[in-house]
């Protein structure tokens, strides 16, 4: 496991961080008191309400795991380490295409990946082409239906 690592800005990491603090201190113990409660109505091979229970307490377990996983092996990107002109995890880049209107994202770890919101995975073919380079570059983005350039108009803190 130590060759994972998961990229992220420090406003990404604080949000796991409070995410799991409200799963630990909020959500397990409301799912344990459903627990609780289904179990006193009885049979449990056909109780309907201790299934979801349990089902949920999974869901729950299993997203703590992942938070806890990702915050050992967080890697928080110090923009400020990076040349104001780079493309990098926590900054804001416009691109465009072609004569197409510009398009602004802001680069994240996956975790912190909000497509709607302009924020794009580090992991996504566009931030892969961008990622190292500055502005000014012509970028081929290669995705599974072809391949396109972007040119990278601007480059900021997020």
């Amino acid at each position: 496991m130590a060759d994972k690592s998961y990229p992220m800005t420090a406003e990404g990491k604080q949000k796991l961080e409070e995410e799991l603090e409200d799963l630990k201190k909020v959500k397990r113990p409301e799912v344990i008191n459903r627990i609780k409660i289904a179990r006193g109505f009885g049979d449990l091979s056909e109780n309907s309400e201790y299934t979801s229970a349990k089902d949920e307490q999974s869901v729950v377990e299993s997203r703590i795991s992942q938070i806890i996983e990702m915050l050992q092996y967080a890697n928080v990107i110090d923009t400020d380490k990076v040349a104001n002109d780079e493309v990098s995890v926590g900054k804001k880049v416009t691109v465009q295409e072609d004569d197409d209107d510009p398009e602004e994202y802001i680069i994240v770890g996956s975790a912190e990946s909000d497509p709607d919101d302009g924020k794009i995975s580090n992991d996504s073919p566009i931030a892969k082409a961008l990622i190292g380079k500055h502005v000014g570059d012509v970028v081929t983005v290669e995705t599974p239906v072809g391949s396109y350039d972007l040119t990278i108009k601007a480059v900021g803190v997020a």
